[in-house]
């Protein structure tokens, strides 16, 4: 099961033309627009540059540049993109949202690539994902998953926080939010449109069991939760690591203090539902068990080493037994 925290907005509607000639042609050079991207952006990979994109009669993308590994052979032409960009001009029933035309070229662009776990971020999203890692962030208080259909389900609700004050349950099923459903979205998504400013409203509708649907009003605050929590069960510590945030390294570090402290002598290490985070923070938790020099990770681009990192020799729990848990929900740093 993938598991999210969740504490965001859907482009303008096309306004139909009554003639359906220039209708068509508006749909057309939409289709055509989506193919020669992916397209063009399909045949390699390419690093993207912080910088700003400008539109005016061309689409001229100086954000986009080729890395240094890469040939001049590999270098993109745009122009069937500012031929695209023309017919819309010229043909399309409605105003053009230029920053929102960038970024479904940027969101393209990345997509195309094919890999799953790449992804653009837009500057609310960036914003979103760096208050998560600082770990705190605004939204209802709750970890969404899938259950075995894909539906988006709640996980479990996190207690005294929006969603648990309005009683929403593990199983739950989020089919709509805001009026919009849910069907066909991934999680992501769905956690970005739950998300908002704190004091601002959302409304979830939930099926529960066979109940008939229901609606649920919350109102988002600022939601604020360690990334690591521990605990003793008699010889036998337990530690709790949510994500790799900006405190995760210092809180396992004063676990490791009173595991020590207690004589703990075997290590409980619970990674389920951790989506990852800060790799540093990983490299540093992985330190506490393995010797200096030894290889954390390994960072490939074919057969070419590009980065590795060591460990550290910081290791408080070296030689104590030690369990694992992972699940579905476990990756990227995790």
């Amino acid at each position: 099961m993938e598991e999210h925290n969740i504490g965001i907005e859907n482009l303008p509607k096309v306004k139909r033309k009554k003639n359906k000639k220039l209708a068509k042609i508006g749909i057309v050079c939409v289709l055509v627009l989506v193919f020669l991207v992916g397209d063009l952006i399909g045949r390699g990979g390419f690093n993207i540059k912080a910088g700003s994109l400008h539109l005016s009669s061309t689409v001229h993308i100086p954000a986009l540049s080729v890395g240094s590994a890469r040939t001049a052979t590999d270098a993109f032409d745009y122009s069937s993109v500012n031929e695209v960009y023309g017919l819309l001009q010229k043909d399309f029933d409605g105003n053009l949202d230029h920053t929102k035309l960038l970024d479904g070229i940027k969101h393209g662009l990345v997509s195309a690539a094919g890999d799953p776990y790449t992804e653009y971020f837009d500057p609310q999203e960036a914003k979103d994902l760096n208050d998560q890692l600082s770990g705190s962030f605004t939204g209802i208080g709750a970890e969404l998953g899938t259950d075995e259909d894909n539906n988006i389900v709640v996980v479990s609700p996190l207690a005294g926080y929006p969603a648990d004050k309005a009683g929403l349950k593990s199983k739950d099923i989020v089919a709509g939010v805001n009026g919009q459903s849910t069907t066909g979205m991934n999680v992501d998504s769905v956690v970005r449109k739950i998300r908002g400013p704190a004091n601002t409203d959302v409304k979830l509708t939930i099926v529960r069991g066979s109940s008939k649907p229901f609606d649920v009003n919350l109102t988002r605050q600022e939601i604020t939760l360690p990334s690591v929590k521990y605990q003793e069960d008699g010889n036998i510590g337990y530690l709790k690591i949510s994500q790799f945030t900006n405190d995760t390294v210092d809180l396992a570090n004063k676990a490791a203090a009173e595991f020590k402290a207690k004589g703990v002598k075997a290590i409980v290490l619970d990674l389920r539902g951790d989506p990852g985070g800060y790799l540093d923070g990983a490299v540093a938790i992985s330190s506490m068990w393995l010797d200096q020099g030894k290889t954390v990770v390994s960072e490939h681009r074919g057969s070419t080493v590009i980065d590795t990192k060591y460990a550290t020799g910081s290791n408080p729990f070296k030689g104590i037994p030690t369990v694992v848990l992972i699940d579905g929900g476990s990756a990227s740093a995790s």
